[in-house]
């Protein structure tokens, strides 16, 4: 897993060829960090997602990057959390999934997600964590041109938390 980075910091300003936009179903913007995604992009990205019909759960929809430095966002939506019985696991597993197919077909050599789901939708951060982990390994060992994932904290304390778990699922 050593194409996997944990860093912090706002993706806004990652020079990543495609980041992740953990977006709603409209994808036409909203709080956290797909407001901010779509402020630093500009109204073009707002156009654009406008012709995209929404995006389901689990899926995944890519568009240009506009005024930000990535080439591409990706836009995906997560799960609310709903006690976990749901099919929420599965669900994050397929954002990150997807968006890894989105970038491999579009020749995105590098790639920053945000944390999915884990801000007003509520799932919970270390399980969400994990979750990113596995889909993120699994997908990297099928060499699909992919040289660098990204995972983006904006706090200091998720950052802290993110590498904790990185770092015990590396040992394991």
């Amino acid at each position: 897993m050593n194409k996997i980075k944990i860093i912090q910091g706002d993706i806004t300003k990652l020079a990543a060829h495609a980041i992740v936009n953990a977006a709603n179903s409209s994808l036409l913007g909203g709080g956290g960090v797909d407001g901010a995604i779509h402020r630093a992009a500009g109204r073009e990205l707002l156009e654009e997602c406008r012709l995209l019909g929404g995006c389901e759960t689990g899926q995944a929809k890519i568009t240009k990057g506009y005024k930000l430095p990535a080439r591409f966002v990706i836009h995906t939506v997560g799960p609310v959390w709903r006690g976990g019985a749901h099919g929420e696991a599965e669900l994050l597993y397929a954002c990150y999934r997807n968006s890894l197919m989105l970038a491999a077909q579009n020749e995105v050599k590098t790639i920053a997600f945000p944390c999915i789901s884990t801000g007003v939708y509520g799932y919970p951060f270390d399980a969400a964590c994990e979750i990113a982990l596995q889909a993120i390994g699994d997908f990297l060992r099928e060499d699909t041109g992919v040289s660098e994932v990204m995972l983006c904290c904006f706090s200091n304390a998720d950052f802290s938390r993110y590498r904790e778990i990185y770092d015990r699922s590396e040992k394991a």
